[in-house]
Parts: C-alpha cells; sequence; structure tokens
C-alpha cells in the first residue's frame, strides 16, 4: 500500500498543497496543530454583533495585476471580491502637536487592491472544500520527523494529554513558518547545517505584528472625502486603511509601528486606547462612537511566532526555498509564503510554494 504525503500545517499554502496532491490522485494528509483552518488567515465578526460584518486579522488584500496565481484560484473556485477603497484624500500624520495633513494624491498613485468578500477564510475555506473528507486532521502537532538507515520516513505527532501518535509517510510537506520547523520539529537524523541556519534565520511574516480593526455603524470618513488611508510617525498605528465591508458598517485597521515588546509591557486595554485616541486625531470625533474593536497580536501566537520574531522587520526578506541536501533530499519539501521565490509574504506566495512543493521533482 502506498504511504500518504504527510503536509504539516493547514494554511493556505498547506490546503492549497493537499488540493493539488488529491487532484492528482496521491493520497495524503493534512496535519495541523490549531483547531481551524487558516494560519495566519484570520477572519472573524464581533462576537456580540456578528450583523456588523466580518474582518481580517491576518492578510487582506491581493493584487490581481501582479498576482496571477490567486487571481485564477479565486476565478476558479468562483469567489467574489471587491476593490479595495482608495476615493478620496489621504492623512499624514507627523506630529501629535499638530493636525494631520490632508493629501490629495494624483491619479493611480495607489496600486488597486482586491478584497474577497467575507474576507480571505472565504479564500480559506473553499480550497479546504476541494479537499476529500477526512484528509485534514485539526489538533495534532507535529513534533519529529524520522527517516531510518531503510529509507523509511515517519512522522510523529502530538494529539493532546499525552497521546503520541506516529505515521509513515512517503514524502512530508513543511507548510509552516521556517522558524516554527528549527524551533519545535525534532528532525533524526539531524538536518544538514546549511538547511538549519537557512531556517532559523528567515523571518516570519508578520509574526512581529498586531492588527486592530475598529468598527463604526458606517463609514463615516466618506462623508469628508478621505478615503481612510493615513500614515504617522507618531503611532501607535502606523499605517490604517479603510476596512469597511461592501455595504452597511464601516471599519478602519491599522498596522502597528509600536514594537511586539512595547505592546506586551503595555497590555490590549492601554493598547487599544492609544488607538482610539490616534484615530480620533486623525478622523475627528466621531472616531470615538465605535461599534465594536478586534486585535490581534500576532507576535504572541504561539503558533506563528517565535521570541526572534519580535524583532521588527527593517527591511522586507529575502524569502525563497531552504536549501535541502543528503538523506533528506526528496524525502522533504517546503511551502508556505516565506518559501517562495516569488511574492513572499503574500498570499500569492503562499499558492506559488504549494505548487513548487508538488510539482518539484
Amino acid at each position: 500500500m502506498n504511504k500518504p504525503v504527510i503536509i504539516v500545517g493547514a494554511g493556505l499554502s498547506g490546503l492549497r498543497a493537499a488540493s493539488l496532491l488529491s487532484r492528482e490522485g496521491v493520497e495524503c494528509k493534512v496535519l495541523e496543530a490549531r483547531d481551524r483552518v487558516g494560519g495566519r488567515v484570520m477572519s472573524t465578526t464581533d462576537p456580540d454583533s456578528p450583523d456588523l460584518g466580518t474582518f481580517d486579522l491576518g492578510p487582506t488584500w491581493f493584487w490581481p495585476q501582479y498576482e496571477t496565481t490567486i487571481t485564477h484560484l479565486i476565478e476558479e473556485l468562483d469567489i467574489r471580491t471587491f476593490d479595495q477603497y482608495t476615493k478620496g484624500a489621504m492623512l499624514s500624520e507627523r506630529v501629535e502637536s499638530q493636525p494631520p495633513e490632508r493629501l490629495v494624491l494624483p491619479d493611480h498613485a495607489v496600486e488597486k487592491s482586491v478584497r474577497i468578500a467575507g474576507g480571505v477564510q472565504t479564500l480559506v475555506d473553499a480550497v479546504a472544500a476541494t479537499i476529500p473528507e477526512g484528509v485534514i486532521e485539526l489538533a495534532k502537532k507535529v513534533t519529529a520527523i524520522r527517516l531510518d538507515e531503510s529509507g523509511d520516513l515517519t512522522v510523529e505527532a502530538d494529539r493532546g494529554q499525552g497521546e503520541v501518535e506516529n505515521l509513515e509517510t512517503s514524502k512530508v510537506i513543511l507548510a509552516l513558518p521556517p522558524r516554527m520547523i528549527a524551533r519545535y520539529i525534532e528532525f533524526s537524523p539531524s538536518l544538514p547545517p546549511e538547511t538549519l541556519a537557512n531556517l532559523t534565520s528567515t523571518s516570519t511574516w508578520m509574526a512581529g505584528q498586531a492588527k486592530a480593526v475598529v468598527i463604526y455603524d458606517r463609514p463615516f470618513w466618506r462623508q469628508s472625502d478621505l478615503s481612510g488611508f493615513a500614515t504617522s510617525w507618531v503611532g501607535p498605528l502606523q499605517e490604517i486603511h479603510d476596512a469597511s465591508p461592501e455595504k452597511g458598517s464601516g471599519a478602519l485597521f491599522g498596522f502597528f509601528g509600536m514594537p511586539a515588546k512595547t505592546r506586551q509591557q503595555l497590555g490590549e486595554e492601554e493598547v487599544m486606547e492609544a488607538v482610539i485616541d490616534q484615530l480620533v486625531r486623525l478622523f475627528g470625533t466621531d472616531a470615538r462612537n465605535l461599534e465594536a474593536i478586534l486585535y490581534k497580536d500576532w507576535s504572541q501566537d504561539p503558533e506563528t511566532a517565535v521570541e526572534e520574531d519580535q524583532e521588527p522587520l527593517r527591511d522586507f526578506p529575502t524569502y525563497g526555498p531552504p536549501p535541502v541536501s543528503g538523506v533528506w533530499e526528496k524525502k522533504i519539501a517546503f511551502a508556505g509564503t516565506e518559501t517562495a521565490t516569488q511574492f513572499g509574504g503574500h498570499l500569492e506566495g503562499a499558492l506559488k510554494a504549494a505548487e513548487r512543493a508538488v510539482f518539484e521533482e
């Protein structure tokens, strides 16, 4: 009997790999440490007011003019999209003691980005639906991968409460952040030094970041001809965008300039107060009349970040597949957006990495 390919990680990349393998008639199994699929994709509602809409606390956009893989997949899966709202002026906050500067950008100054109706989780769920039932196994954390002298490959997974499962496999596709692989999975025999060095030095995309989404009954800033786009040298949010659904409520989300360690020292409540104060400075007193606020600090997510990820990224990381040689060659492959040769850090990169991991010889 053929042994299945085991995919570690049920983020977009791991799910796409499983979908492609299943389409080719190759038996596979997806093991995911979390109790949900999606990885760093997280689309959620306010539990007290789900009617306000679904909002992304992970990746939000894609760029169809450049990113053909995700564009074609969304068309194939018949997923509805809409353009990111960019009409109106942007705001620039340079110092807290002065009002923000209002800037009208030239036409086409902002690259067109596209959002997925219902959030990026819609895409994740649609890909998962193409995978045969029973392939995806949640709450199973891979702790070891062993290759014996006869070439037999075994994956060890922790099922919780002291239960360990050993699964035989023909090949392992690792679709999770490289640093998570290096930190938490034991390899026997050890990985080559150059492979391990690559894994540990590869920054995890988004791992040091946090995302806040502030929800309102309507996108009130549009009435003032504001796009919702703002930049700030003051903070705590460094970059702000309109996160409103197609209809109904309004929302603003922001990426933090505040480092992870500072956020942890202040605590969530104080950080959220600083976020609201900043939005009031930028968009006026209406910004205090919020309906809900959503917050996700990815630096505190144990399935995403390690201690090294606490340091903010200064430059866009150089991504690509880790080198593999010796006995592990052809036995393991790497997926996940950090291993993409193009569009690393994007949803497009996650999909491209999955294709490479499945179809590489």
